[in-house]
């Protein structure tokens, strides 16, 4: 089958596609003939991952497609169901951190830039029926990752107000129509102005330059929640802008690993501040729910053939999408 892999050395230069042999499904397994597969963040940073082999692994966290053979033990499945995939392994339950074993399909495993995989039995779910294949193909991690980030962690009630820094990735798209959602008001920014009027064409309230001065921009207006994936470049204006016992939520470091945290105004403002990574399964089907119950559709920049998967993984690079970019894979 053909499948996107990245060899040895690190980098740009070991990403190809390849031939790679087809595994069956063992006990507890289904085998999914993929239709269409997400690209996330993660896929680029995976690139550069140490590993205990120079064996090609194949790429991809994000998969939606038909099972096509289900493995002794499982039940409650059937060849020919419509799914899509949980890349959140071995995290069934919502838990304030996930457990050691935790990890996140597509390297070290095998992922879902290929025309079929095999998974636990316990990694699918159905897919919501308002949503096309080339949806339901790049919903899953940046929707649980955002999901879990808004509400297990950030605890979004509606009437609040939320600040999403940084919008314009999957995860921050699908935040915001989630928060729309659930009847928050949102705030959202972007140094592109491109990028701020496509998300006040999706339903943000108020989009400001994450350039500029915030304060200003929101005419000195707070907020009782931010989401803050950027990290260094944004993070004390983030801060700024949280209301009295606000909460301050991360997932990511996209402008550096490392903050600094002025003492004084965050145990005077009595803010808290926590970090999110993706969510366990229970999550996952919450999350399904409300995408369901709300009919939300992933916002979608461009869908490419596996056999364009470098243009795609340069696009995310370059920081030129809005929205989720996809793989058509059958």
């Amino acid at each position: 089958m053909k499948a996107v892999v990245h060899h040895a050395p690190p980098g740009f230069d070991g990403l190809k596609v390849t031939e790679m042999k087809e595994a069956a499904p063992g006990r507890g397994e289904v085998k999914i003939r993929l239709k269409t597969a997400g690209l996330n963040h993660r896929d680029l940073r995976v690139l550069n991952r140490p590993r205990d082999t120079d064996d090609p692994v194949i790429l991809g966290s994000d998969g939606a497609g038909i099972v096509e053979t289900v493995g002794d033990g499982v039940s409650g499945i059937k060849e020919g169901d419509e799914v899509v995939i949980n890349p959140s392994l071995n995290w069934p339950h919502q838990s304030p951190a996930p457990p050691e074993e935790f990890d996140i399909l597509g390297v070290p495993t095998r992922g879902t830039f290929a025309h079929s995989i095999v998974i636990p039995a316990g990694n699918v779910e159905p897919k919501p029926e308002h949503l096309t294949w080339e949806e339901a193909g790049v919903l899953p991690l940046a929707a649980l990752t955002g999901y879990r980030a808004l509400f297990s962690r950030g605890g979004l009630k509606a009437g609040e107000h939320v600040l999403i820094v940084g919008i314009g990735s999957g995860v921050s798209t699908f935040m915001l129509s989630m928060a729309k959602a659930a009847g928050a008001r949102v705030t959202v920014t972007s140094r592109s102005e491109e990028k701020r009027s496509r998300a006040l064409e999706l339903g943000a309230d108020t989009a400001i330059d994450s350039d500029g001065d915030w304060q200003e921009q929101m005419k000195g207006e707070k907020v009782h929640l931010v989401i803050d994936s950027v990290g260094p470049a944004t993070f004390e204006k983030s801060l700024g802008r949280l209301l009295p016992g606000g909460r301050l939520v991360t997932f990511g470091e996209t402008s550096g690993p490392h903050v600094e945290i002025p003492l004084r105004p965050f145990f005077f403002g009595q803010f808290t501040l926590m970090g999110s990574t993706m969510g366990s399964s229970e999550e996952f089907r919450q999350m399904l729910n409300l995408v369901s119950t709300h009919k939300i559709r992933p916002v979608l920049d461009r869908t490419y053939p596996l056999s364009e998967a470098p243009a795609a993984f340069l696009r995310m690079k370059a920081g030129k999408q809005f929205g989720k970019i996809g793989f058509q894979i059958s």
